[in-house]
């Protein structure tokens, strides 16, 4: 009687499908049934009534031979359901009685050996780092090992039967390293190395079976932490386990370096092909540059002098720059005016990087005599930022005239604001890749040498740092007066240019060397291709574009027949910098890893190749353009006009691209980087 194998659940689904099946056929044959089964005959004559009574007589035939059909998919269907059912039932007959003898069977060599005879081992438990159980002495697979908790080792698999794989290593915990992959018995495959924690290397994968069997994978490595290496082969016939990946590069984890591929590993004694070796981890990134913050102490303000205020004080090394003097306020009752004084400009920002200080308020003027036309004093500029990345000042407000009730009295216009200063902090460079894990050695007879592994890419270049922003230009004068008219806002400052490149990419990693061919048949193992360059960071995005001041309001006199208030007109926002330029490319890397030797009848591996170069970082985008001042309100007589909103400063042009890293002697140059974005244009302001 012959041996079958039956599994009732897919029996189940086989009988599902013929149920399925079954009834598309049959919904199509009752579709068919009403235009092949009854035809009318084309015409009154005999010959028409014959040709329609033999087409009918098909179609019944059909529909008779459907029914069969139909019978039959019904008696397959149902026999195949009762068959799942006897074998699952069956099934659930014999498993309580074969489970009792599978005890009385392992009993004795449990007892005396502390290992069934059959069956798989225990796996260990999440979080403990619990090692996995061996597996039957006759037949059965390993556990599979515990994860660590942090800073514990992951368990290592169980080790398999005479019939058996390893079990798989548990991954490790936060600086733990991965356990160790179990070894196979006689027949069977190594189990594969756990990942490893942060900083910890993975483990290493099992041995493969005595007789015939693969090692197990290295597990990866974390990061900053080398890949584990493969497991060798079976003594007889098996290939070497691949090494696993190495972590990439971290900051601050063993010392921002990226983790080595682990080795491939070695074949079966006789007849098998070395492991590949594992590729290595990624380098780390540049930093971005970043411009000095000024410190929290500011220089001191200008105070008056002789009406006008005086230009605020230089900041010291990283400080912002002293804000201007006010305008001395300036009262008069002749009826011919009077000005108030100017605010002072503010001072420059300190040579570290400083803000610029603000611009000081324009004086108060009033008149209270008849006809007069006071004047009120013009905010101060806003001081330029310096430095590294330093913003503009903001403009002073524009001074306040009061007016007699024939007077016109003229408000002060705001102060224009400081231009922000350049930025020269350039992008840290990304750091080298890992190297590449060396290929497995194959076995004495017949077998080739392992792939090297790729050594890893280079870390990407860090983004530049951006220019100033621009400070926001002074709000126009309030004038109250019978023909008042309002001060216009001060101009936006300009944003700064980025003169700041992008950093460069890391070099790509060294490949690995290929594993050596079989002593009689077999080819080296290719050198590993060393690695990608990075790429290079992005340029600095120019600074934006400071606002345009409000205008000022102006207040004309209520009652009939009153002046007419002209509101001050929005002032221009400022433009937008220049976007910097964009890093070069790292190099590829330039040492591919040597090809293993051949054996008696075989060829020497070839070395790796160079590695590409890393693309050229995107040019910064260019400062958005200052939005347009509102115009100023009137308020008063009839007749009262608000102010022009201002116009939006223009964009920046965007950065030039970096250049692709220079080829290596048989590597490829990288791609050059796209130019940065336009900068948008600020909006216009709302008229008054």
């Amino acid at each position: 009687m012959s041996f079958v194998s039956v599994v009732p659940e897919a029996v189940a689904v086989a009988a599902a499908d013929v149920a399925r099946i079954g009834a598309a056929i049959g919904g199509a044959n009752a579709v068919a049934a009403a235009s092949t089964a009854s035809l009318v005959a084309a015409g009154g004559d005999e010959v028409s009534a014959a040709i329609a009574a033999m087409f009918s007589n098909h179609g019944l035939d059909y529909q008779a031979v459907s029914r069969q059909v139909a019978a039959y998919h019904e008696r397959l269907m149902t026999a195949l359901s009762g068959a799942s059912e006897s074998y699952a039932g069956a099934e659930a007959l014999s498993a309580a009685p074969l489970q009792q003898v599978l005890a009385v069977v392992n009993t004795p060599t449990q007892a005396l050996l502390g290992r069934p005879l059959i069956g798989d081992g225990a796996h260990g438990a999440a979080g403990t780092g619990a090692n996995g159980g061996a597996g039957g002495l006759l037949i059965g697979n390993g556990g599979n090992g515990g994860s660590g908790a942090p800073g514990q080792a992951g368990g290592s698999g169980g080790a398999g039967g005479l019939i058996g794989n390893g079990g798989v290593g548990g991954a490790g915990g936060v600086g733990g390293s991965g356990g160790t992959g179990g070894a196979a018995g006689w027949l069977g495959h190594g189990g594969a190395g756990g990942s490893g924690g942060v900083n910890a290397p993975g483990g290493a994968g099992g041995r493969g079976g005595v007789l015939v069997g693969d090692g197990g994978i290295g597990g990866i490595g974390g990061a900053g932490a080398a890949g584990g290496h493969g497991g060798s082969g079976g003594q007889v016939i098996g290939n070497g386990g691949n090494g696993g990946q190495g972590g990439a590069a971290t900051p601050g984890v063993n010392g921002g370096s990226p983790g080595r591929g682990g080795d491939g590993g070695n074949a079966a004694a006789l007849i098998g092909s070395g492991g590949h070796g594992g590729q290595g981890g990624t380098g780390l990134a540049g930093a971005d540059g970043v411009n000095p913050t000024a410190l929290p102490n500011p220089a001191s303000g200008g105070t008056d002098n002789n009406g006008n205020g005086e230009v605020g004080p230089q900041g010291a090394n990283d400080q912002d720059g002293g804000a201007g003097g006010v305008g001395r306020n300036v009262y008069s009752s002749d009826g011919f005016g009077a000005a108030g004084g100017n605010g002072g400009d503010g001072g420059l920002g300190g040579p570290g990087g400083g803000n610029g200080g603000a611009g000081g308020a324009g004086g108060l003027a009033a008149d209270i005599g008849s006809g007069g036309a006071p004047q009120g004093g013009q905010g101060g500029k806003g001081g330029d930022g310096t430095g590294p990345g330093g913003a503009g000042g903001a403009g002073g407000a524009g001074g306040i005239a009061l007016g007699p009730n024939d007077g016109s009295p003229v408000a002060g216009n705001g102060g224009a604001g400081g231009n922000g200063a350049e930025s020269r902090v350039m992008g840290g460079n990304g750091s080298i890749g890992g190297a590449g894990g060396n290929g497995g050695d194959a076995g004495l007879l017949v077998g080739n040498g392992g792939v090297g592994g790729v050594g890893g890419t280079g870390g990407a270049g860090g983004a530049g740092a951006p220019g100033g922003a621009g400070g926001a230009g002074g709000p126009g004068g309030v004038a109250i007066g019978d023909v008042a008219e309002g001060g216009s806002g001060g101009r936006g400052g300009d944003g700064a240019d980025a003169l700041s490149r992008g950093g460069t990419g890391g070099t790509g990693g060294v490949g690995g060397n290929g594993g050596n061919g079989a002593r009689l048949f077999g080819s080296g193992g290719n050198g590993g291709s060393a690695g990608t360059g990075g790429a290079g960071g992005s340029g600095g995005a120019g600074g934006a574009g400071g606002a345009g001041g409000s205008g000022g309001i102006a207040i004309g006199n209520d009652g009939v027949g009153g002046g007419v208030g002209m509101g001050g007109a929005g002032s221009v926002g400022g433009t937008g910098g220049v976007g910097g330029v964009g890093g070069t490319g790292g190099a590829g890397g330039v040492s591919g890893g040597f090809g293993g030797q051949g054996g008696l009848i075989g060829w020497s591996g070839s070395p790796g190749a160079v590695g590409a170069g890393g693309a050229g970082g995107a040019g910064g985008s260019g400062g958005t353009g200052g939005n347009g001042g509102a115009g100023g309100a009137a308020t008063g007589g009839a007749g009262a006009a608000g102010g022009s909103g201002g116009l939006g400063g223009g964009g920046g042009l965007g950065g030039a691209g970096g250049s692709g890293a220079p080829a290596s002697p048989g590597g490829r140059a990288g791609d050059p980087g796209a130019n940065g974005p336009q900068g948008s244009s600020g909006t216009t302001g709302q008229d008054g």
